[in-house]
């Protein structure tokens, strides 16, 4: 077993996390979030709170010294807001105090006078061309879209033999991440600013910084703290936390220390995207597929984010890990005013998987075929061309391996021979069991560069200081370096201290998401390994030759540091990746969008109390081909997690928005899944080492959640014959369905 490097810091409490901060002269920072979710601002009068004592800054969008406005796609997203309100998220003002008590005070005693307008709420309504403009310089409220055209549905379709059209929608999702929004900044004498945040991407949020403080990038210095949780949410909202404190911070030249309470989090943060998927599928008489036709919307809430991405990967996928001759996808992303949407672990992967798992399952039931073999008939196979138009043939296509696997392990063939089919058993309840299977796009493909540094430095006692430009996001990837660079070198583990991402210290390397940071990363630290080890070959060789003749003695890694010392070579490298070469046509949406797919199996067994509707799962299994697992436990854990999330989804979680308010305003009443609703949990491991991967390894950070939620609703529905099309599973829509 390999314990993780950070795992007695966490558990003695050691570790610092941002609002552990405490300085000299610090001051207490607090945000006034907006009243109404679209309202123009008629006045802000801050005189009343600049006279509460203790207060020493309060700042309005008025007050800001640089960009008032920041995105890492389009820069829509105000700094502070002016002229009007957007969403309930936005933030009119900020306040420095020397206490919090000072600090809340002046919050409550900002006087803001409002003219409430209507909030734009339904995305296909924003869509509308009158539709009021949410940013009205901007032509419409679309914020972006995609489109992939392979082959010619319309032309297939009349001549399938079977057909189906369907309507699925998922919801929004909250991160309920433990830690909140946290951030100190620290003024530095020659102008510049460090910031110690709780924040996913240190470089994107540098970028943040520097561009709402008026500075260049080498005056504005992120390092992320100890990270309290994220699954994708801490991005655009944490950094301009980063960005508000930064500027506080420059503006009363003394630091500042910016936390949210959970209220403000859930106010503010953005949530995972809700989906409204249309889709027509035709097969022919046989059980192939042959004609796809997709339409995916998007609510985006008030500012891009992440929209454009998140609605791109479901266009490389749309078909899942199956081959449609004739494909059509179109996704768009709107504006509104409900709360803010943006990356969240699977990044628009468990919305379209969760319609693609429904709709190949209902056209399996339709034909009259066992959903696997259905599946089976369909899989993507070694060598075959995708609707993207990209040849497979770079990796080991594995998706009939992975279900294999996962089906002999979980006892699929008794457990579905088992199944109610709407027959209530004497109990009253409905057995059934569930599957869903995914390909999913390792690291950023066509969405952007794939990139990494890693730093190596050698001390003089043989410790080791390790730097990744991908960051430790609580997801082990502190241990999956250290493990990978220990092996290399041949030294204990123990020996090797990865430091907290830190801008000035290693070169950007792009954001921390798309599963991709032990890939990449493990790539940088291997070329820095291999840095090193030139540097300490020669003196290795002449240490061998001045060895005994014959002893087969081998050189302590301490004797050649050492060595290595005495000659003056000093150990330090740098190494660097950069990922396989992708493509991409966005007319068409045809192209090799990424160099490498992790393929996936998930099986659920769930039990239905047909009286209530209220659902049972008993078992989830997840089986994963990752390459190689470079860490076994670790990688368990992962899935695991996800599996947990993925149910979370399924069935329970939903931040309900009426007229643009988040009606949840804390945890205690979103409803999280617990832990004594946790059902057993089953991992199953394949391993295909990838050419392209550190060790073969590739990823498993989203794909471990993206299929739950599909395997619980097909078991649901081959319990009671209730066919779920929208998230989350509610106990009354399956009561309706059995005419309860």
């Amino acid at each position: 077993m390999i314990q993780r490097v950070d795992a007695y810091d966490k558990v003695t409490g050691r570790a610092v996390y941002a609002d552990d901060i405490v300085l000299g002269r610090m001051l207490i920072a607090r945000p006034l979030h907006a009243a109404h979710p679209h309202a123009r601002i008629v006045s802000i009068d801050t005189a009343t709170a600049a006279a509460v004592p203790g207060v020493v800054a309060v700042l309005t969008a008025a007050d800001l010294p640089g960009a008032h406005r920041t995105g890492g796609i389009i820069a829509d997203h105000y700094v502070l807001a002016e002229g009007t309100t957007r969403y309930q998220g936005d933030v009119l003002a900020l306040v420095a105090a020397e206490s919090a008590a000072s600090a809340g005070a002046a919050i409550a005693a900002l006087r803001v006078e409002y003219e409430p307008l209507e909030p734009l709420t339904d995305p296909e309504a924003a869509l509308a061309p009158d539709a009021p403009r949410v940013h009205p310089e901007r032509t419409s409220n679309l914020i972006a879209s995609y489109r992939v055209r392979h082959g010619d549905p319309a032309a297939a379709f009349p001549e399938c033999a079977h057909l189906i059209e369907r309507e699925y929608r998922t919801q929004h999702v909250e991160h309920a991440y433990l830690e909140p929004e946290a951030a100190v900044a620290v003024p530095e004498p020659d102008g510049a600013v460090s910031v110690y945040g709780s924040v996913q991407h240190p470089y994107s949020a540098r970028r943040c910084v520097a561009l709402a403080c008026g500075l260049p990038l080498e005056r504005a210095r992120i390092v992320q703290t100890t990270l309290g949780g994220g699954f994708g949410g801490k991005d655009d909202t944490a950094n301009l936390v980063c960005a508000r404190a930064a500027i506080l911070a420059l503006h009363t030249g003394r630091p500042v220390k910016l936390t949210y309470t959970r209220e403000e989090s859930f106010r503010e943060s953005y949530k995972r995207h809700p989906f409204i998927v249309r889709a027509k599928l035709g097969a022919d008489g046989t059980g192939r597929m042959q004609a796809l036709a997709v339409d995916v919307l998007t609510d985006g809430g008030p500012y891009c984010t992440t929209s454009p991405f998140v609605i791109w990967r479901p266009t490389v996928q749309c078909t899942g890990p199956y081959l449609v001759p004739h494909v059509h996808c179109d996704t768009r992303a709107v504006y509104t005013h409900n709360p803010l949407t943006g990356a969240m672990r699977g990044f628009g992967s468990p919305q379209i998987n969760f319609a693609i798992e429904s709709w190949v399952d209902e056209m399996a039931h339709q034909i009259g075929l066992d959903p696997v073999a259905f599946r089976r008939r369909n899989f993507l196979r070694q060598g075959c061309t995708t609707h993207t138009g990209q040849r497979l043939d770079r990796h080991t296509v594995s998706i009939a391996e992975v279900m294999d696997r996962a089906l002999e392990r979980f006892g699929w063939a008794e457990a579905y021979a088992r199944g109610s089919r709407g027959r209530v058993g004497s109990d009253g309840t409905l057995y059934g069991v569930g599957i869903a299977c995914s390909y999913r796009g390792v690291s950023l493909g066509a969405e952007g560069a794939d990139f990494c540094a890693a730093f190596v430095s050698v001390q003089p006692d043989g410790s080791i200081e390790l730097q990744v430009g991908v960051s430790e996001n609580g997801q082990g990837l502190k241990t999956a370096m250290a493990h990978i660079l220990a092996t290399e070198l041949g030294v204990p583990l123990s020996r090797v201290r990865v430091l907290d991402t830190d801008t000035s210290r290693v070169p950007d390397s792009g954001p921390t998401v798309a599963s991709r940071a032990t890939l990449v990363g493990g790539n940088a630290v291997l070329d820095a390994v291999r840095a090193l080890e030139r540097k300490m070959a020669p003196v290795r060789e002449e240490l061998s030759r001045g060895a005994a003749a014959g002893s087969g003695r081998a050189i302590a890694f301490d004797e050649l540091v050492a060595a290595c010392r005495a000659r003056g070579i000093e150990l330090c490298a740098q190494g660097s990746w950069a990922g396989p070469a992708v493509s991409w046509d966005e007319e068409r949406g045809q192209g090799d969008a990424y160099f490498t797919y992790v393929y996936s199996c998930n099986l659920a067994e769930v039990v239905v109390e047909a009286a209530t509707g209220k659902v049972r799962v008993q078992r989830l299994l997840g089986a994963h081909d990752v390459g190689r697992a470079i860490n076994r436990q670790m990688l368990e854990g992962q899935i695991y997690g996800g599996l947990a999330m993925g149910m979370g989804f399924a069935l329970g979680e939903c931040y309900h928005v009426r007229d643009g308010i988040g009606v949840e305003t804390n945890l205690d009443r979103y409803p999280l899944c617990r832990a004594a609703q946790a059902p057993e949990l089953e991992a199953v491991i394949v391993e295909n080492p990838d050419p392209a991967g550190p060790w073969g390894a590739k990823s498993i950070g989203e794909p471990a959640t993206e299929i739950v939620a599909p395997a619980i609703t097909n078991a649901i529905f081959h319990a009671s014959g209730v066919r779920i099309r929208r998230l989350p599973v509610r106990a009354e829509a399956i009561r309706e369905g059995l005419g309860r």
